[in-house]
């Protein structure tokens, strides 16, 4: 970076990056926690678990929406000397950041199944459910407002992976047609260079 330019990732893209995870570790654990019988019964389990998916989903979907909207709101135009972060690097930095939270997250849904079986695996799925509508939320908000939103890189590390954590002080904005991700993190199509 140059004359003062920073590192900046998408949101929408570091949103997204725990989504997929998140599903997929959570289904794997539901699937595994059936085969246990566990405390409750297998019935009592899914039916939990179904009533944790539906809640997390909602709740993770619907998080901070207030502090999203305003630091959007708020956002700068970014220069010229700023560098956009691929949304490849962006996603690898986020797991990475995140594999022990994921591991841990995984082993705890596992040993849910010995209380409730598929329960845990399913609040886990809720999880990465929530965040790809979260990113869906971004991506209309982004293309309402024919402007992509991003943030600085060296706020997003040590462990602080959250794009509305207390060290995000404001967003860039770009065009619509900037960096290689489309409006709520998804990769482009086609890229565009800018």
């Amino acid at each position: 970076m140059t004359r003062g330019g920073q590192g900046l990732a998408r949101v929408a893209v570091v949103v997204r990056a725990g989504a997929a995870p998140l599903w997929w570790l959570g289904v794997l654990a539901a699937g595994i926690g059936l085969l246990v019988p566990g405390l409750t019964g297998r019935r009592i389990g899914v039916l939990a678990g179904a009533a944790l998916f539906v809640l997390a989903t909602a709740v993770v979907a619907c998080a901070r929406r207030k502090r999203y909207a305003a630091l959007a709101a708020a956002a700068s135009r970014a220069g010229k000397h700023d560098v956009l972060q691929d949304r490849a690097v962006t996603v690898r930095n986020w797991r990475r950041g995140q594999r022990w939270w994921l591991l841990l997250a995984f082993l705890a849904a596992l040993g849910s199944a010995f209380a409730a079986p598929a329960a845990g695996g399913m609040l886990l799925a809720g999880c990465g459910a929530g965040l790809w509508l979260k990113s869906a939320w971004l991506g209309r908000r982004e293309q309402a407002g024919e402007a992509l939103l991003w943030v600085r890189v060296d706020w997003l590390r040590g462990g602080a992976a959250r794009p509305t954590g207390n060290r995000v002080k404001a967003y860039r904005s770009t065009g619509i047609a900037a960096g290689d991700a489309s409006p709520g993190g998804a990769r482009r199509k086609s890229p565009t260079l800018v």
